[in-house]
C-alpha cells in the first residue's frame, strides 16, 4: 500500500452536492425524458460552495473519492468540470451505461467495496435514500442539504435509475 492509499477516504456525491443541477432538471420534467440533453447539460453547473468548501477541506486529512450516479458515458465531461471548479483529485465512480438500478443499491455496493480496502471516514451526498442505507449500513453521513430539493430528481433516482 502506498502512503496515500492508508488515507481514510471522504466520498462525495456529485449531483445536488458538489454541482448545481437545477438549470437542468426542465429535461427531466417533460414526457419523455431527455436524459441525453439532461446529460449534455452537466458541464454548465454551477457549483455548489458549501459542498465544494467540504471536499476541500477533507482533502487536508482524506483521500477524495466521487461516487456518482451519473452515467459512465457522462466520464469526461465529469472530470473536466470536477477540474475547472477546483475540487480535488480523486478517484470517480460512474453507473454504467445500462445500470438502471436505484441510486441507494449502486452506491452502497460500491462504498462497501471501497471500505474493504481503507477506512471511510464520510459519504456526502444530497439523496435521503442513499444517506439512509448508508447509515443503516455503518457509515458516516453528511447529507447534503444546500441544493433546493427537486421531486423529479428524486424520482428518477429511485425509480428509473439514472442518476
Amino acid at each position: 500500500m502506498t502512503e496515500s492509499s492508508k488515507r481514510p477516504a471522504a466520498v462525495f456525491d456529485i449531483d445536488n452536492t458538489l454541482a448545481d443541477t437545477g438549470h437542468r432538471q426542465r429535461f427531466l420534467e417533460c414526457r419523455p425524458r431527455d436524459w441525453d440533453a439532461f446529460f449534455s447539460a452537466a458541464r454548465h453547473d454551477p457549483p455548489l460552495a458549501e459542498g465544494v468548501a467540504l471536499a476541500v477541506a477533507s482533502a487536508a486529512e482524506c483521500e477524495i473519492v466521487y461516487l456518482t450516479g451519473r452515467p459512465e458515458r457522462c466520464r469526461r465531461d465529469t472530470l473536466d468540470w470536477l477540474a475547472v471548479h477546483g475540487l480535488p483529485e480523486g478517484r470517480v465512480h460512474m453507473r454504467r451505461d445500462s445500470d438502471r438500478r436505484p441510486a441507494r443499491r449502486t452506491k452502497l455496493e460500491i462504498l462497501r467495496r471501497l471500505a474493504e480496502r481503507r477506512e471511510i471516514r464520510v459519504l456526502v451526498d444530497d439523496d435521503e435514500l442513499v444517506c439512509d442505507d448508508a447509515e443503516r449500513a455503518g457509515f458516516s453521513v453528511v447529507r447534503a442539504r444546500w441544493a433546493d430539493r427537486s421531486a423529479t430528481l428524486e424520482q428518477v433516482q429511485e425509480g428509473e435509475g439514472r442518476t
